[in-house]
C-alpha cells in the first residue's frame, strides 16, 4: 500500500486515485526570468523521481508543469535588458529544458504557458466576480479570501494570523482592497508593460490564478496530487485552492505535496535569489558531472531540508562510482558465466527481498533514502556474489535489470549506451549529406538522435562541432 503525506491534513494517507491506473499530477514550474538555482533543481528532480516511481508502479501519470512568463520580475528583467518579455521567458524556458535535460528530468506531458491561456484566464475571472468570489476596483481584480471557508487551511494559519500579516503591507493597492486579506486575479496595466484587453480594461493576470486555470484546463477540475516548494504553501497554493473551489464547488487536488528546502552554511538558511546565497545550477553543471548533481538531489527524501555543500558532492560522486563499477564487474563476469546453477532459486529469492525493499521504502511517501538504502543492499549483495568461482548468467541478468531499473527510478540510466566518437562522426557526416540535398527533416531528426544521446551539435563557418553533455 502505498502512503502519500499530504500537507493538507499533516499525515500520511493511503494513495487513491481518481481514475484507477491513472496519475493527474501538477508541479509548478519555474518563474522563467533566470537560470533555475540548486534549489529550484532539487523541486524539479523530486518530483520528477515521484513521477518516475509512481510509473515504475503501473501508473500512467498525466504530469504538467507550467511555465510562469507573466511576473512582475519577468517585465523587471526585460527592461533591464532592453528586450521584450517575450524575449526574456523564451531564453530562460530554453535554459530550464537544457539544464533540467542535463539532470535527466522528464518533459512534463504538458508545459503550459501564461501568455496562451489569457482568454481562459479572463473567463475564470468572470466567473468568480459572477459567485460573489471577486470585485473590480480601479482595473483591479480582488479576490474576497475572507468569503472562501476554509481560507488557511493548506498553511494552517487563522484567519487572524493572516489578517495581521495583510495589515502590515501598505501601497496604493491596499487602499483599492475592501479587506487587507484580499489578492489580485487581475492587474491594471501600469506604462509600458505587457498587458491585454479585459472587461476591466487593459492589464495582467495575478500569479495565483494563472495556475488554477492551467490545471484546470489541462488536468480537470480534480486532480490527484499538486506539487511544490515548501515556500509556495502560502499564498500560491491556499490561493490555488480558494479560487479554483469558489468556482467548481469542488475539491481541487486530493493530495498536496510539498519538497523542503536546499539549505546553505552552517546555519541552515534556505538557498534563495532574495538571499543572494544561491548557485545556479547551470553554473554547478560546469564543474560537476550533472550525472552526480542528480544523484545527490534524487536520493535524499523530498521532505528533509537537504544541505548544499562539498560534501554532498563527494558523496554522491563516491557512492555512483561504486554502483556503477559493480554493474561493470557484473557485465564482465557475465560473458564467462555459467547458463545457470542448481542455487540460482535461492538468489533470486534474494534479489526479489531486495526489490520489496526497494518498494516498501518508495511505498512510504517516495522515502528516497530509504530507497537508495535498499540499492546499496543490493550493490552489496551483488559484489559478494561475483566473488563466488561460479556465476549463473541468469542471477547476473536479473542482477542487472533489476539495478538499471531501481537507479532509473532515481534518474540514473546505466543502461544508456554512450556513443562512439565514430559513431558520431559518421552521423554527422550523414547530417551534413542531408543539409546538401535539402533533406532538412533528416539533418533535424539526426541532430534530435544525438542530443537524446547526450551530445551537442554547434554550426560554425569552419564546420560541425560536437560535445558531450
Amino acid at each position: 500500500m502505498m502512503k502519500i503525506y499530504n500537507t493538507m491534513t499533516r499525515q500520511k494517507e493511503e494513495f487513491k486515485t481518481i481514475e484507477p491506473g491513472k496519475v493527474r499530477m501538477y508541479l509548478c514550474g519555474p518563474t522563467v526570468y533566470n537560470y533555475i538555482h540548486v534549489g529550484n533543481a532539487r523541486s524539479t528532480v523530486a518530483f520528477d523521481t515521484v513521477r518516475r516511481y509512481l510509473e515504475y508502479k503501473g501508473y500512467e501519470v498525466n504530469y504538467v508543469s507550467n511555465f510562469t512568463d507573466v511576473d512582475d520580475r519577468i517585465i523587471n528583467q526585460a527592461i533591464e535588458e532592453g528586450v521584450s518579455t517575450k524575449e526574456i521567458a523564451d531564453k530562460y524556458i530554453d535554459a530550464f529544458t537544457e539544464d533540467t535535460g542535463k539532470l535527466n528530468v522528464k518533459p512534463a506531458c504538458v508545459h503550459p504557458r501564461v501568455i496562451d491561456h489569457i482568454e481562459e484566464i479572463i473567463e475564470f475571472v468572470e466567473a468568480l466576480i459572477e459567485k460573489g468570489f471577486a470585485y473590480e476596483s480601479q482595473g483591479d481584480v480582488y479576490y474576497r479570501a475572507r468569503k472562501f471557508k476554509n481560507y488557511g487551511q493548506l498553511s494552517n494559519k487563522s484567519l487572524d494570523e493572516l489578517e495581521v500579516g495583510a495589515s502590515q503591507r501598505t501601497g496604493s493597492e491596499q487602499d483599492k482592497k475592501e479587506d487587507p486579506l484580499d489578492f489580485a486575479l487581475w492587474k491594471a496595466a501600469k506604462e509600458g508593460e505587457v498587458s491585454w484587453n479585459s472587461p476591466w480594461g487593459a492589464g495582467r493576470p495575478g500569479w495565483h490564478i494563472e495556475c488554477s486555470v492551467m490545471v484546470n484546463k489541462h488536468l480537470g477540475t480534480t486532480i490527484d496530487i499538486h506539487a511544490g516548494g515548501q515556500d509556495l504553501e502560502f499564498p500560491h497554493h491556499e490561493n490555488e485552492i480558494a479560487q479554483s473551489e469558489a468556482k467548481t464547488g469542488e475539491t481541487f487536488a486530493n493530495y498536496w505535496m510539498h519538497n523542503a528546502y536546499l539549505t546553505v552554511g552552517e546555519s541552515g538558511e534556505k538557498m534563495s535569489k532574495s538571499l543572494k546565497n544561491f548557485v545556479t545550477a547551470h553554473e554547478l553543471m560546469e564543474e560537476v558531472d550533472p550525472e552526480i548533481v542528480r544523484f545527490a538531489l534524487a536520493k535524499t527524501h523530498y521532505r528533509h531540508p537537504m544541505p548544499f555543500n562539498e560534501v554532498i558532492i563527494k558523496e554522491a560522486t563516491s557512492n555512483l562510482s561504486k554502483i556503477k563499477s559493480s554493474l561493470n564487474n557484473t557485465l564482465f563476469r557475465l560473458e564467462q558465466a555459467e547458463k545457470s546453477l542448481e542455487d540460482d532459486q535461492d538468489y533470486l529469492n534474494e534479489l526479489k527481498q531486495i526489490k520489496e525493499q526497494f518498494e516498501k521504502g518508495m511505498d512510504d511517501d517516495f522515502n528516497a533514502a530509504n530507497g537508495i538504502t535498499a540499492v546499496y543492499s543490493l550493490v552489496k549483495w551483488l559484489n559478494a556474489y561475483l566473488e563466488k568461482n561460479k556465476v549463473s548468467q541468469v542471477v547476473l541478468e536479473q542482477s542487472v535489470a533489476l539495478l538499471t531499473t531501481l537507479m532509473a527510478v532515481f534518474g540514473l540510466d546505466l543502461g544508456k549506451k554512450e556513443m562512439l566518437d565514430e559513431e558520431i562522426e559518421a552521423l554527422i557526416e550523414e547530417r551534413n549529406a542531408a543539409r546538401k540535398n535539402k533533406d532538412f527533416k533528416r539533418s533535424d531528426d539526426i541532430r534530435d538522435e544525438l542530443k537524446e544521446m547526450g551530445i551537442i551539435l554547434e554550426d560554425t563557418s569552419q564546420g560541425t562541432r560536437w560535445s558531450r553533455a
